[in-house]
This record gives structure tokens, C-alpha cells and sequence, in this order.
């Protein structure tokens, strides 16, 4: 008997019972963690390069969100919440895997560098090269672009006013196999959830 109601109008095709399994659609996949990349716009201009816009593929990105404080009022016996202030939740933890940052390496470092150079004591500078006023060590977006099982992006989630807060290379082992990667911490202002399609 074939049940042609249902798997032909899907999968154009008969499905007899007993004679191999229905087309299994991909589309019904769960969201894959491992499929993503990150994209930086508007970096400051970097003393090595001056690309202001970066995509790049990332080892691993922690989860960092928004949240609001509470604000507790007591009535007698009763507890009554308001939302408060809100504020980002914890730091982007970004893992680069640095066989494929060849020269975007040298850029995160040098951003890293705006921020806080480690050989001169300096910290933050006040303008872009130029002379005009506005601050040059925060990049405008960080996204994290998540891609569906044909690599095509369906939902972004955007940081704002993000620069890095620290720039740590991976322990070196010969015991190891693993390529090398180097972890970035960011720091950021403001956040988006947005559907790519």
C-alpha cells in the first residue's frame, strides 16, 4: 500500500511501507552551535591595516546577553518587583583560531592595543587619525552571524560600541594536536536579536 497523501506531496515520491525509509528534510534540523562566523564594521583604523570592516570564522563564542536589575518594594507582608536598570550580562569571550588569522591576528592585537598598550602604559586614545574627536577605540558592531545547514545566515545577533578588553594567546603543548587559537574578551554597550531572512 502506498501512502501518497502525505510523502508525495512533500518529497514528490512514493513511500511504500517496508521498502526504505521517507526523505528525511533538512530543513527540520535543530540550529547547529557550530555553525557561525563573526563580522566586525566600522573598527577603528588599525596602525597595521585599514580595513575597518572583519569577517571571520570563530572557534568558539560565549553566551553574553542583556539583563534588567530588579527593583524590590516591600508592603507589609507583600513583595513587589519593577524592572531597573539594565546592563549587559558578562563579556563576549571570542575564541579565534589562529591558523586562519594570519593577518587579522596582528589587527585584533593592534586594536587590543588602542585600548591599552602594554609597552608604552598608555591607555585609550582620544581621536581617530585625522584630528577629529570621536573616540577610536570601540568598534561600532560586533555580529554573530548564525548560519543554517546550506551556510546561509538566518538570525544575527548584534553588540554595539564593543572594543577588546583582553587578548590571550593558548597555552603551547607538544602533547597536543590542536591548532593554536587566541581568545579575545569583549566589552559592549548595547545589544540586538535580528532574523536575517
Amino acid at each position: 500500500m502506498a501512502y501518497n497523501s502525505y510523502f508525495k506531496t512533500l518529497y514528490g515520491r512514493e513511500f511504500v511501507a517496508g521498502q526504505g525509509l521517507p526523505v528525511i528534510s533538512t530543513e527540520l534540523d535543530s540550529v547547529r552551535t557550530y555553525q557561525f562566523e563573526i563580522q566586525f564594521e566600522g573598527l577603528p583604523l588599525s596602525r597595521l591595516s585599514n580595513a575597518q570592516d572583519l569577517t571571520l570564522a570563530a572557534k568558539q563564542v560565549s553566551n553574553a546577553g542583556m539583563k534588567v536589575e530588579d527593583i524590590k518594594v516591600n508592603r507589609l507582608n507583600d513583595t513587589i518587583y519593577y524592572p531597573g536598570q539594565g546592563s549587559p550580562e558578562g563579556e563576549l569571550q571570542v575564541t579565534f583560531d589562529h591558523l586562519y588569522l594570519k593577518q587579522t591576528a596582528p589587527t585584533l592585537w593592534d586594536w587590543f592595543k588602542s585600548v591599552y598598550n602594554p609597552l608604552t602604559g598608555d591607555s585609550v586614545e582620544n581621536s581617530r587619525p585625522g584630528g577629529t574627536n570621536s573616540p577610536h577605540f570601540k568598534a561600532n558592531k560586533l555580529s554573530v552571524v548564525y548560519l543554517d545547514n546550506k551556510k546561509v545566515p538566518f538570525e544575527v545577533i548584534e553588540y554595539y560600541g564593543v572594543y577588546p578588553k583582553s587578548w590571550t594567546p593558548a597555552e603551547v603543548n607538544y602533547g597536543t594536536s590542536e591548532f593554536h587559537t587566541i581568545t579575545v574578551n569583549f566589552r559592549y554597550d548595547l545589544m540586538d536579536v535580528k532574523r536575517a531572512r
